[in-house]
């Protein structure tokens, strides 16, 4: 597993954790999370004795741990176990520590929201509305980008259900239509507004959104249409879909003088401030 150049030290309730962003996600130091959460004093030891403990109840998190080089106090590098965010939260979940609680409390109430947004869908659509409002977006961008979440999940049925079924399936086809549209790819646009690992759509302006949308559902019809069937028929229905999009861009471009892709963030013109959300928000 090739180690990324991408690390980091993640500061909780004043406790360093280390971390380091490996194949599109960050992986967490078990021991300096066993360090926060217990009074041990010797949290590696602490975690080998859980490790064995895991490994003889048939758990399988131990198996989604990965030896990764970490700082460690001396400057030097050593291998250390780590965890995904998955991972870190099943571990915890096996910690018999009053510091512990919180965080299961937490998965707890996360857990029993997910159940109820499955029930009732609107629920989820609440919830994201209200996060949107605590960051400092208007109603009518949220208006808009609610609607182009929906947009987006009938088109991602839609490839669901017609042989994409992979994650980089899903990079590929939203990279053709993106391309159509702005004349970008995802990686690129993102350079342009200069961002890491934000979500571009939360960073984009009314008529991004707009031009999104259109590309995004325009695919959908297509693909319904035609009643395509393989990611590589999906792919010229992207192609198409973004298409249509780019030219009506390319018309607004004309009728305005003014390029509809620009390193403009939406939230930040509009408020000059990003409010702070709670980290089991984001």
């Amino acid at each position: 597993m090739p180690v990324g150049e991408l690390t980091k030290i993640a500061v909780f309730n004043g406790a360093q954790i280390r971390r380091i962003f490996l194949e599109d996600e960050w992986w967490f130091s078990v021991i300096d999370v066993c360090a926060l959460l217990t009074a041990s004093p010797n949290p590696g030891s602490y975690w080998r004795k859980l490790k064995q403990r895991l490994i003889a109840e048939g758990s399988e998190v131990v198996t989604f741990c990965h030896g990764l080089k970490l700082e460690s106090s001396d400057g030097k590098k050593y291998k250390t176990d780590c965890a995904n965010t998955e991972g870190i939260f099943r571990i915890i979940q096996s910690i018999p520590s009053p510091k512990a609680e919180p965080f299961k409390r937490w998965l707890a109430k996360v857990g029993k929201e997910r159940i109820e947004e499955i029930e009732n869908p609107e629920l989820g659509m609440d919830r994201v509305k209200h996060i949107y409002e605590k960051k400092g977006y208007e109603k009518d961008w949220i208006d808009k980008r609610m609607r182009g979440i929906s947009v987006r999940q009938s088109l991602t049925d839609e490839w669901s259900e017609r042989g994409a079924n992979k994650s980089i399936d899903y990079a590929i086809l939203t990279n053709d239509i993106m391309q159509g549209a702005f004349d970008l790819k995802v990686s690129e646009y993102k350079k342009i507004k200069d961002l890491d690992r934000e979500n571009l759509r939360d960073h984009m302006t009314d008529l991004e959104l707009i031009i999104t949308m259109l590309g995004e559902a325009t695919t959908t019809q297509i693909t319904q249409q035609k009643n395509s069937q393989g990611v590589e028929k999906l792919r010229n229905d992207a192609k198409l879909g973004g298409a249509v999009a780019g030219r009506t861009r390319k018309d607004i471009e004309l009728q305005t003088g003014k390029k509809i892709v620009s390193k403009e963030n939406h939230l930040l013109h509009s408020n000059n401030k990003i409010k702070n959300l709670d980290h089991s928000e984001q």
